[in-house]
């Protein structure tokens, strides 16, 4: 990039950086800025060459650091740009290439260069760079710019708001974009919440406050139209096929010696391939939207950007805004409905869905009244499918949507009424056709299994059985592989409940028949006992509740000092099975209560339900007498005795169609009223105090592994680790 470079690593050489980080100062006047911003280029997108960008910007920057007090030559090129973005509307609009080209280049130069700035010195400092003047002449900007930090992020949000979207304006729409992000990425230099900072101050006051809205709405939009990238040079003037040179026949005289035109990654490149297939405005635009929502909240006011997310409307809403905030705007919700589907496969675009349903009721009143929700849900299901595959934030922030919809009756009764075809990313069944309330239970079922043999996180489990027990009363035909699971993951923790209490009280002489129960097992939680091994279980677990019901907490107290005495120290960490215990106490109360609550409310709805738990009756009746479950057991062990005395007198070997069309009449025929009613299950999400200690350092980490053209070096971070997410 240069008179003769043709390559990145050559950059600190280039005779005009040189110049830019010099000791002479250079007026904003100088037919120097032409030559500077006469280049043109492939915008970098794999790793190794924004590195090497990185590197060789960190060798001019140095210069610059040390010569700016002295030459105001930042200032300057700021000015310049300043200048030229006065008419870049006029220049959209005529077709000027020429100016938009170099006005694109100087807010590349400044964004490169600021990246490094913030990287290594305070936002103080910082500010001090751009307040040091030029030294060779008066100033062609004018006396008006009294706040060149200010004027710069000011300008950035009006090219952003007011440039139309076109070919030619692409670039520099997402290199504004991109350099309000590197504006804001100080945060990523400290381990620390910025709960201060004076890039926030700006953002949230003075000149910036009144684009809020227009900036929230543009982003918005610039996601939902996922424009792409137009194809190469039809933002910049083509290059000479004889040469590698760019020459033009400017009159005012642009350039007397221009740069070569130099490519990062190549045409031909992976990177340059994939991002063709995508958009990259969309993804910074989203990248950037999340950072503003993020931002903590003055001590004087509320983070604007915050506001406006939260009270955006639909275009087809005709009620008056509320006065009380300035910031709402409106926009089209089925566009937003259709790219939130569409995307739901990034992590940005599932925590933008999350923003939206948990702070904008208007966009959630809207999204529960779709009649077309499976298009929302489905991407999320398969985000939860896959969670081998995806990481922990990206798995909460689906499983709490799921949460959020499954508040509503409505939701709940209208997933029952969906039918899907053919599922074909769920692997352990071919689901040829089944509800999607059903795939839900599966789905969620399978990730609770998953948290509880591998990650072991309580915080995912209970919003799993939250949202399960949230849609518990609305259960509806449930499909029998669902009916099934629910009781089959039911039984595989009271069977493993049994275990661990066994392990607890005879650590050295426990039931040998019974470890080998648990050890034949299956994945998938279906039953593999033979019938001798469930009569020494029922009878094992009875002696074990009796035992239990005397003092419940004391007993256990007693067997968990007895294993820390066996381990031969009072500091020895339980064994998992121990310290699982009651996680396995929690998740079956909470399983029986969502069994409970749908023989309760919609027994007659659901007959593969009551199947399934009479063909694994004989484990539940084992439970009937533990303290913890007894009261929950009630209803259980009244439906199971019902429908097993109906069955006895249908006769013997009966066919699964005879025993479901008994189960169909025995539903109509139990009375109600035996049934002991329980308080509603009904969970809300609620964030936690604090959420900006989760959601900041989450935001960043999406910024620093998915922006476009932005390389941060990993040692210099210190808000997450490298692994964090």
């Amino acid at each position: 990039m240069g008179a003769n470079s043709s390559s990145i690593s050559e950059l600190p050489e280039n005779e005009y950086l040189q110049k830019l980080s010099g000791s002479e100062p250079i007026s904003e006047n100088d037919p120097f800025w032409n030559q500077l911003l006469s280049f043109s280029f492939t915008t970098p997108t794999n790793s190794a060459d924004l590195k090497l960008l990185e590197e060789a910007t960190i060798s001019v920057c140095k210069s610059l650091v040390e010569k700016n007090p002295r030459t105001g030559n930042l200032g300057s090129l700021i000015k310049v740009f300043l200048s030229r973005t006065k008419e870049l509307k006029i220049s959209a609009e005529c077709q000027n290439h020429l100016f938009i080209w170099q006005a694109h280049n100087a807010l590349f130069i400044i964004c490169c260069l600021l990246k490094v700035f913030i990287s290594r010195m305070s936002e103080e400092e910082l500010q001090l760079h751009f307040t040091y003047e030029e030294k060779a002449g008066p100033s062609s900007y004018g006396a008006e710019c009294e706040d060149l930090i200010e004027e710069l992020l000011c300008c950035l949000i009006q090219l952003i708001v007011e440039i139309p979207l076109l070919d030619i304006t692409y670039s520099i729409s997402l290199e504004a974009v991109t350099t309000l992000i590197v504006f804001l990425s100080c945060q990523l230099f400290h381990k620390e919440i910025l709960r201060e900072s004076i890039i926030h101050r700006y953002l949230m006051h003075g000149r910036c406050l009144p684009y809020t809205s227009r900036l929230v709405k543009t982003l918005l939009y610039n996601f939902i139209r996922q424009e792409r990238s137009p194809p190469p040079g039809a933002h910049v003037f083509q290059q000479q096929t004889d040469g590698g040179g760019l020459l033009y026949g400017i009159a005012s005289g642009v350039a007397t010696g221009l740069w070569t035109v130099f490519t990062l990654g190549g045409v031909g490149s992976k990177a340059s391939a994939q991002l063709e297939q995508c958009s990259p405005l969309a993804s910074q635009s989203l990248l950037l939207l999340l950072v503003l929502a993020n931002l903590t909240d003055a001590p004087d006011t509320p983070n604007p950007y915050r506001q406006a997310i939260m009270s955006f409307k639909n275009t087809q809403d005709n009620t008056a805004f509320s006065s009380s905030n300035p910031h709402a705007f409106q926009i089209n919700f089925n566009s937003l409905y259709t790219a939130l589907c569409e995307q739901q496969k990034s992590d940005q675009a599932t925590l933008l869905l999350y923003m939206l349903l948990h702070q904008n009721s208007n966009v959630r009143t809207y999204v529960l009244a779709r009649t077309d929700i499976e298009n929302l849900v489905l991407p999320i299901l398969e985000i939860l499918y896959h969670v081998e595959e995806r990481n922990s934030h990206h798995v909460y922030m689906a499983l709490i949507i799921l949460l959020i919809l499954t508040e509503d009756d409505g939701f709940n009764r209208s997933i029952h009424e969906v039918v899907l075809k053919n599922i074909t990313w769920y692997a352990e069944r071919v689901l040829t056709e089944i509800s999607l309330g059903s795939l839900l239970i599966l789905v969620v079922i399978r990730t609770i299994q998953y948290n509880m043999t591998r990650t072991r996180d309580k915080y995912l489990h209970t919003n799993c059985l939250a949202a399960l027990a949230n849609m518990s009363a609305q259960f509806r035909s449930l499909h029998q592989y669902a009916a099934q699971r629910i009781i089959s993951y039911t039984c595989r923790h009271l069977r493993r409940y049994v275990y661990v209490l066994d392990k607890l009280y005879f650590p050295h002489s426990h039931c040998s028949t019974l470890q080998h129960c648990f050890s034949t097992l299956s994945d998938n939680g279906e039953e593999l006992l033979s019938l001798t091994c469930s009569h020494i279980l029922r009878s094992y677990a009875s002696s074990l509740f009796s035992l239990l019901s005397k003092k419940h907490n004391k007993v256990l107290e007693q067997a968990t000092q007895s294993l820390r005495g066996s381990l031969g120290s009072n500091d020895s960490p339980l064994p998992d099975y121990a310290q699982d215990l009651n996680v396995i106490e929690e998740v079956i109360r909470m399983m029986l209560e969502i069994i409970n609550s749908c023989l309760t409310n919609s027994l007659h709805h659901n007959p593969n339900l009551v199947y399934a738990l009479l063909y694994k009756r004989d484990l539940f009746e084992q439970f009937r007498t533990h303290p913890s479950f007894q009261d929950i057991m009630q209803n259980i062990d009244l439906v199971i005795s019902f429908f097993s005395s109906r069955l006895e007198q249908a006769g013997a070997e009966l066919s699964v169609e005879r025993v479901l069309e008994i189960i169909k009449q025995g539903a109509v025929a139990l009375p109600k009223d035996r049934l002991r009613k329980f308080p509603e299950l009904k969970f809300k999400y609620v964030e936690e105090e604090q959420p900006e200690e989760f959601f900041i350092p989450y935001v960043w980490s999406l910024v620093y592994s998915s922006a476009v053209a932005l390389y941060w070096n990993p040692r210099d971070i210190q808000l997450f680790t490298m692994d964090s997410g």
